[in-house]
Parts: structure tokens; sequence; C-alpha cells
């Protein structure tokens, strides 16, 4: 990379004259370089030539206009919805810098512009402004027209510039790229007049960058997460058929056990997977579009179906019909997408752990899984309760029969009505030719998983307990009922007595789910499992993605056990994921952490659930009264909801600047602050106030 080839990267100020000189001599025809000439300007020098670009123009192209600028931000709203809060964090920043930051596309079109405003006039002089084109061959050699056209870091000062007029700015600029494929969205530059030259300028647009990237990597994150959890009835079903889901730009992310099988049937061979198997795979339609323009011979158009979520296009499923028929193809079923343990690991090889607190919930399962009886999982949401429900099953005697599971609370009273005990045909206006099987007798002589069992509706808890007293299931719309054999486990994360005292859970269904229960640890009272945890995600994650397996450092080790994990396994594979997929290192590290995990403003918090469990400090904090206490939390508050804005916080607190800083440190906040790395921002914060 050219970042690390000494001379590529700086400018170096006291080369100007010679650096003119060179200029001047190019200009003339003599080819004839300078030892203070960088390879970097030279051959951006040439380009600039080549293309017929006017050494004497004095600034950008005008910029366009208002409507077209609106709808070029609308085009790049990602870019833009990314990249404001960090913008917004260097308008406060740059603030009597005289120096200002720009956001462009990947054509070199200015997007934003945040800064000192005392610098605003000069480079409305130059066109640098919103909607202004500052690419090479619009503006010659300049640091964001030279860092789009060489695809790194680049700092152009002074004299350095192609462009006459230009030549009084000094700038630094990198790329911003996709955190996926890779590609170029844009740029982020610091300019400045050049005699506010500072070489750390090309540092803080490398540091923004990165910001930039990793909050475009959550967004995609965030779609894909939704867009699983909307697929994962289809990905989770009885089905014979082949199921791939597929994101908003065709790559495929994710399918079923039967796909690789059904596609071989289908006459479809290994030949359309490249090295990394189903991560390889794509049918490479365009951002935005639903379905691709050209397919594949081997995909059929009706196999199709778009994902739409509040109008917004986030996916593609694709259903290989399989030549085999399956009485449950097509049937929906609601799985927590906590199961997503590897194949090759069965009974309690699934859950991951040696803590003490597992250890103990583990051997009563294991007692538990000998029998038959009813077992209720207790434990907040994401502890895994889907894992263990299956574990069970699997070290009983019943493990070949089918596990059936059902989420009590992903459906309406009605859905949930027809996918528990299934319907005949005619049963409802809408229902399938030839009726349907329901989960109950899905899982004779099985096991029924019905996890949130607290949110089955009141009036539909009878039904189901005369299904476990007499054994018997009635379809809807039928009148004679069948037999049914399953051992039932369910799971809550719900107190269930406090339902039944407020009405909302009925008390002779609880004592049939709650022949015997097992609580299952959340995440904090588990630290040291995090380690195996991590190396386990990590290693499951990176194969599935296709990339080399990455481990932990000891600082971050340490940050995750001092989380709370108020989403528990759950949460802690997402920030996996989410870490795995946005860093480029082979190990690691806290830069790499999402910022909730090491934000000193806050602590996570505590689900309500375990009230007695205090939050992880992350250090000590200084003995306040209540009402400096109350203070602290609305200073804190307003931190968090300024990004570290500190004219805003003082603003938001009715307090000035001065006062402000003297609270910092009485309460410990810049402590906390020096602790993360920021006190360059707290320091600098506290002259401009001076």
């Amino acid at each position: 990379m050219a970042s690390a080839i000494p001379g590529q990267l700086f400018s170096v100020p006291e080369n100007d004259r010679h650096i003119m000189a060179s200029w001047e001599r190019f200009l003339s025809g003599d080819e004839g370089g300078s030892d203070a000439l960088r390879r970097l300007i030279d051959d951006s020098w040439r380009r600039c030539h080549g293309a017929s670009v006017d050494p004497a123009i004095y600034q950008a192209p005008p910029p366009i206009k208002e409507n077209s600028l609106h709808s070029l931000q609308t085009e790049c709203s990602e870019l833009l919805t990314a990249s404001t809060p960090v913008m917004a964090s260097a308008r406060d920043f740059l603030a009597e810098t005289g120096t200002v930051m720009v956001l462009t596309d990947q054509s070199g079109t200015i997007l934003n512009l945040e800064g000192d405003v005392s610098t605003r006039g000069a480079a409305e002089d130059v066109h640098l402004l919103s909607g202004a084109n500052w690419s090479e061959l619009a503006c010659g050699t300049n640091a964001i027209g030279t860092a789009l056209a060489v695809g790194h870091a680049v700092q152009i000062h002074s004299a350095e510039h192609y462009c006459a007029g230009i030549k009084r700015w000094s700038c630094a600029a990198t790329v911003v790229r996709d955190p996926y494929d890779k590609s170029i969205l844009g740029v982020v530059d610091v300019s400045a007049l050049t005699e506010s030259y500072n070489r750390l300028s090309l540092a803080l647009v490398m540091a923004t960058a990165g910001r930039i990237e990793n909050r475009l990597a959550k967004l995609e994150l965030d779609i894909r997460y939704r867009l699983l959890e909307g697929c994962v009835d289809r990905l989770s079903s009885v089905t014979s058929d082949g199921v791939i889901v597929f994101d908003r730009r065709g790559r495929a992310i994710k399918s079923n056990g039967r796909s690789s099988a059904v596609m071989a049937d289908l006459g479809i061979g290994p030949s359309i997977f490249g090295p990394d198997g189903l991560a390889s795979l794509s049918l490479r339609w365009e951002k935005g579009k639903e379905t691709p323009d050209e397919m594949p011979d081997w995909v059929r158009r009706e196999w199709l179906e778009p994902v739409i979520e509040n109008g917004e296009h986030i996916g593609t499923v694709l259903t290989l019909p399989s030549r085999r028929g399956s009485p449950l193809t097509g049937s929906r079923s609601s799985v927590s997408a906590a199961a997503i343990e590897p194949a090759d690991k069965s009974g309690f090889e699934r859950a991951i752990g040696k803590s003490p607190a597992l250890m103990q919930a583990i051997g009563r399962a294991k007692q538990l899984a000998k029998s038959r009886v009813p077992v209720l999982l207790l434990g907040e949401t994401g502890v895994g309760k889907d894992v263990f429900a299956r574990c069970i099953h699997e070290s009983g005697a019943s493990k070949d029969a089918p596990f059936v599971a059902l989420n009590c609370g992903g459906f309406s009273r009605e859905l949930l009505t027809s996918e528990l005990f299934g319907y005949t045909e005619g049963a409802f206006t809408g229902a399938r030719q030839g009726g349907a099987i329901g989960k109950i007798e899905a899982a004779n002589g099985g096991t029924l998983f019905l996890d949130e069992i607290g949110e089955m509706p009141l009036d539909l808890q009878p039904h189901f307990l005369r299904v476990l007293e007499e054994g018997e299931v009635y379809r809807l719309g039928e009148n004679k009922p069948r037999k049914v054999n399953f051992r039932l486990i369910a799971a809550t994360n719900r107190d269930l007595r406090k339902e039944i005292q407020s009405g909302g859970f009925r008390m002779d269904l609880f004592y049939r789910v709650a022949v015997t229960s097992i609580s299952i640890p959340p995440l904090r009272e588990r630290a040291e499992d995090i380690p195996l945890l991590g190396e386990h995600y990590l290693t499951l994650l990176s194969q599935r993605h296709g990339m080399d397996v990455r481990t932990l450092s000891p600082h971050v080790i340490k940050a995750l056990q001092q989380y709370a994990w108020p989403g528990n396994i759950r949460e802690f594979r997402n920030v996996m994921e989410s870490m795995l997929l946005t860093s480029q290192d082979a190990r690691l590290t806290e830069d790499d952490l999402p910022p909730h995990l090491l934000s000193p403003l806050q602590t996570a918090p505590v689900p309500a659930a375990a009230p007695e469990a205090e939050p992880v400090a992350l250090i000590d904090e200084p003995a306040l009264s209540n009402i400096e206490s109350a203070e602290r939390d609305v200073i804190l508050n307003a931190i968090s909801k300024y990004s570290g804005n500190m004219t805003a916080v003082a603003r938001e607190v009715g307090i000035a600047k001065s006062t402000l800083y003297v609270k910092l440190k009485r309460f410990g906040i810049d402590e906390k602050l020096k602790r993360f790395g920021l006190e360059g921002l707290l320091a600098g914060a506290r002259d401009r106030a001076r």
C-alpha cells in the first residue's frame, strides 16, 4: 500500500520553492524532474497534462443546481447517513482551526462540508462548495481528485497542486470504501489555506474514513439481520425445497440444509460456486433492484421472491423446488435466530462454555432429557433457550423423531391457531387447498418446542391445555380428533407466576408446562465463558463467510467481559460477526469493537429480569450526592446525545462551557474520556472555550 512508502504520503512544505520551479519547467515542456517532486505528484501532473486540464484555472467548475444536488444526495443517502454524525463531530473539533472537512461522492462531487466558518469565504472563492466537482479532470492535482485517481490517502500541499488558483491551499484526503465489495463510495478531505498546514490532517481523514466505513458496515449488517429475521421461517421450516437468501445487492448470505442436495437433484453442478462456496454465489443485480436484469441459466424468475420491508427492498429469497414431495413444504415456523450451531455438533456440545452457572443448567438438562416430562426453560432473551431445547431433544430417547419449533410471539392470534393446530381445506378464507398439518401433529412422536409461551393468547390457552391432557388435537374446521404423543419443551423470558396474578396466563396450563424447569444463566453471569464463545463464533462465522479465522486480543476479551450483554448470546454473536466483517487484521483489537461496548458515556443496561445485578463500571466513580448524581446523568445523556459536542452539551444543560468542564472533572467524566483516547478532543474544546 502506498501509505507504507516513505516520501510518497506526506507533503514537505519546505520544498515549495523547488516544486514551484519544477511546475513551471513542466508546463514549459521540460520533462526533467526534481528531487523535491514526489512520484505521486509527478504522475498526477502527467495525467492532468494528458487530459488537457487548464493549469491556469483558479477554481472548480460551478456547483450543480440545487435540485440536481438533492437528487445526488438522495442517491448517496447511505453514505450521508453514515457520515453525518462523524462530520458533525468534526464541526466542533475543527472550529477556529482554519480547516474544513469535505465529503464527496465517487466522482468527486462534494456532498457535505463542515468546519471553521472563517474559512468558508476562501473556500467559496475556489468553489469548495456542496455540488462542486473536484476530480482531477475538473481541478487538476488536488487531494480529492488524486485520492480518487490512486485509490488511497494523499496529502497535497501548496505548489503541488496542478492549477495555479488552488496553490494557496493545503489538503489531505482518502477514499471511503464499501465495507463489503471494497468499491470506492466517496472521499473524505480536510482542506485549509497553506499557512494552516498540519501533517496530522492525513491521520484525521484516515480515522474519519474508517469511522464512516464502520458505520456503513453496521448499517449493512442491520439490514442483513432484518433480512434474516424476516426469512427465518423459510430457512428453518421443514421442507424438501432448497432455500437461499440473497442480500439486496445479490450476494448469497444464507441457505437451508437442503439447498445443496436440491441443486444436485436439479443438475446444478458445483461449478457455479467459487472457491468460497456459498459466499461467492451472486446473482449480480444492481443495488436497489428487486430482480436481476439477466439471470444465470439455472435460475428461473418465478423462483425469486423479493423481501420488502416498509417499502424498502432488503433482499431476495431463491426457492429451489425439490423433486421430492414433503407434507410440510411451504409451512411456516418460527425459530429463534440464535439456533445457528453447526450441524456436526449434537446434544449438549452445542452449549459453549464451562462456567459453573452454565454447567449447573446443563447438568439439570441432561438429567431431565432422560424422561419425557414437560420442561420449562427460563431465561432472558438471547440466552440460547432454543439451543437448550434442541440439546434436550437430541439427548433423549426420541432424538431421531421430529423436533418442531414454534415461537408463540411471532404470530397473530389467528395465524398462531392455524400454525399450532393445522386446518382443513375451506376452514377459512385463504386456507390452502388440501389443508395443512399443524405443529402439534408434526411433532407427533418427537418434541414440540414452544418459545415465548407466555405470549400465547389467553383464549387459546385452554385449547392447548386440552391437547396436553387428552393427547388429541382437532384441526380447524374438523370434528374428528387426531391422536398425538409428543414431549413438550416450553420457554419464556417472562415471570409466568406474575402473569398468572395479572390474569395473563392460566394457572392450570402453567402447572402442565412447568412440571420441571431450568434456569439458563445470562451471559453477564458467565464472563469466564467469553473467550470460549469468542473463539467458537469467530471460527464458525469465518467459515460461513469464507474468511480467515480471527482471534481476540486480551484487551478485547476484557472489554467483552465487562459489558453487561443485555442481548446475551444473540447480541454476542452479532458483535462477533460485525467485528469479523469490518476488520482487516488477523487479531481483533479494541479499535474493532462496536462503539457502544467501549462508550465511556454509559454502561450497558441490565435487563429488568435481573434487577439485583449492578452494571459493571468502567472506572471507579467519585462519591456523589443524590443531586450530583442526577446532574451527572443529565450531562452524560447530553454528551451521548450530541456525540461529544461540548458546545451543544452546555447549551442543552443550560450552563457555561467553563462550568461544564469543572463539572466533568468533578464527576470523573474527563477521566473516562482520557481512558478512551478522547483527551485531545476535550483539551481542544477547553481551549476554544477560553
